[in-house]
């Protein structure tokens, strides 16, 4: 059995992978995945000016700001939500695509964005 962390859309699980094949003994069921507990959201900022930071953050796919659990000036690692986006009735969280400081959000809770519509900036 081999152990792994992997995130998933800024989640972190810790994985046990079952090897099987010729020779491998049978093993006792692996734990439920650990989650890793979630920042409480912050308040909505205010959306600074468009497009002030050099690393754009976009829409995966279109749908209604539905929380902005960061702020300008925050920092951010690789897969932290930036902006959550409601579509088809799930929350889609929209992901830092690598470290940074936010520069702006573009958004408000409640606007209508389509896929690929820049929400935030990083520098």
């Amino acid at each position: 059995m081999k152990n792994y962390t992997i995130t998933v859309n800024g989640n972190v699980y810790d994985v046990t992978v079952e090897e099987k094949g010729a020779g491998a003994a049978p093993s006792a069921p692996a734990p439920a995945p650990k989650v890793a507990p979630k920042a409480a959201p912050a308040p909505a900022a205010a959306p600074k000016a468009a497009g002030a930071g050099k690393i754009q953050v976009k829409a995966g796919a279109a749908g209604k700001v539905f929380q902005i659990p960061t702020k300008v000036g925050q920092s951010v690692q690789p897969g932290d939500a930036v902006v959550v986006i409601e579509a088809m009735k799930m929350e889609i969280p929209v992901v830092a695509p690598e470290a940074g400081t936010i520069a702006s959000i573009d958004v408000a809770v409640g606007d209508s964005v389509e896929a690929g519509a820049v929400l935030a900036t990083l520098n």
